[in-house]
């Protein structure tokens, strides 16, 4: 991979001292991509079975919603800002992103593992409790919410550099074709696993969770032991007692939410993760409410992604030629449309797969073409810091839309619409704010003459 100073006269791409030949870049491409495919696997396949194995053993909408979503964010907010500003300004042998990704491996393995022995897990906690144990199913499902919690929390260490790691390596005239084989592979490996897996993953979960963390331990190990990092210019001189605690963290406000600009920024591209929570979170429940097959629901995941990979690229391409502020916008306004009439018509299985499909399509279509959004939009300088930033609007909306969503639906006996009815509400919200960012977009110099204000 032709990636130094020197060879800069030779390489094609340029991104700060890394310097590419269209060999170098393929080279890089593929094991990003390697690991980018365990990445895939983690977000696409663990929440959705968790989701079935927090009913299996008993817990509510409400307690579901808080593990699945307040839980996360929680961490988001606590913990993602701390990992951003220290990766931000850290600098090492192996650059200021690779630490940080490499250190969280072993707990995402060994979280999947313990949800995987769960019910042994829970059967020995359930006698060593005796008399104060609350039931055999409680004490598994406690056990399952562990693994969940270190597993989310060594998601949300990578996640805070993960896309910090692709900014300073890709080339950014690239970023939306990039992402768009990002999303490919990632699709295709959601298409394999819900088509094959999922309608069986309820009664074989050890298994599942097991090779799950066995890909995810080996791919991303290779990963970081393959990109190579360049060079960074020395962070700011520390001012007196920067090391305080409380000092940093004035330090990490003052520069992500001291511009209004900024702030208009972070809501409207939080608003749509957001409102596809309403439909993603309970779309299960909402689906065997109606006497729908979870190997039929499996299929349907499949359908979505295989329409979302063939779009994944020309996506990439649109966003990269219009930038992804336009392409994205035009997207969560079809997104609006769609779940206002689910909301309507989505009576019966049939009905509802045909907008539950429309749904994730047109949410995994937002997806890339928004994926290179903030990567276009933030300083280079600083990125994690202002993606944590973007990250914990994004938590705190879902932290607090998905318990409030869990529990308007037990509060109406299970009124799965209401999914829709809050997404469609959300995204119309989006809409009207993506027009406004844009407006101030423009008058900062447009997709030609941009530059993040500092």
């Amino acid at each position: 991979m032709s990636q130094t100073t020197s060879s800069a006269a030779r390489g094609k791409w340029q991104v700060g001292t890394l310097a590419y030949t269209g060999l170098g870049l393929a080279t890089l491409t593929f094991w990003l991509l390697w690991g980018d495919v365990a990445w895939s696997l983690r977000d696409r396949s663990v929440p959705s079975v968790m989701q079935l194995l927090f009913q299996k053993f008993g817990a509510s909408n409400f307690v579901s919603s808080l593990l699945i979503s307040t839980l996360p964010y929680a961490m988001i907010l606590l913990i993602g800002p701390i990992i951003s500003y220290r990766s931000d300004r850290h600098r090492s042998r192996w650059g200021r992103r690779i630490p940080f990704l490499a250190i969280h491996i072993p707990f995402v393995v060994l979280s999947m593992v313990a949800v995987a022995f769960s019910p042994q897990l829970g059967d020995l906690l359930h006698q060593g409790l005796g008399q104060y144990s609350p039931s055999l199913s409680t004490c598994t499902l406690i056990i399952i919410g562990l693994g969940w919690g270190v597993f989310e929390l060594a998601t949300v260490v990578a996640n805070a550099v993960f896309y910090g790691l692709i900014n300073d390596v890709v080339p950014s005239s690239l970023l939306g074709r990039f992402y768009g084989v990002f999303r490919a592979i990632s699709l295709i490996a959601s298409i394999l696993f819900n088509y094959y897996i999922f309608g069986k993953a309820e009664q074989h979960f050890p298994l599942v969770f097991i090779g799950i963390g066995l890909v995810y331990g080996l791919s991303f190990t290779m990963m970081c032991l393959k990109v190579k990092e360049g060079e960074y210019a020395p962070p700011p001189q520390p001012k007196e007692g920067a090391g305080n605690f409380f000092i940093a963290a004035r330090t990490y406000f003052h520069e992500c939410f001291s511009k209004p600009y900024y702030l208009w920024v972070f809501v409207s591209i939080a608003l749509p993760w957001i409102a596809f929570i309403g439909v993603n979170h309970f779309s299960v429940f909402f689906a065997k409410s109606l006497a729908m097959d979870m190997s039929f629901y499996g299929k349907c995941l499949a359908l979505t992604y295989g329409c979302s990979l063939v779009l994944s690229y020309p996506l990439g391409m649109l966003a990269d030629k219009f930038h992804p502020l336009r392409t994205s916008l035009i997207v969560i306004s079809l997104y609006a449309l769609v779940t206002a009439a689910g909301a309507i018509f989505s009576t019966n299985a049939s009905i509802f797969s045909v907008f539950f499909i429309l749904h994730g399509v047109l949410s995994g279509a937002w997806f890339t073409s928004s994926a290179s959004l903030p990567l276009r939009m933030f300083p280079k300088e600083n990125f994690s810091q202002f993606y944590s930033a973007l990250n914990m609007f994004i938590g705190l909306g879902i932290m607090t839309f998905g318990p409030i969503v869990g529990h308007l639906i037990d509060f109406t006996g299970k009124y799965y619409r209401l999914t829709f009815i809050a997404s469609s509400s959300l995204a119309f919200l989006a809409v009207i704010l993506g027009l406004i960012v844009h407006a101030k977009f423009m008058k900062l110099g447009g997709p030609k003459d941009y530059v993040p204000p500092t």
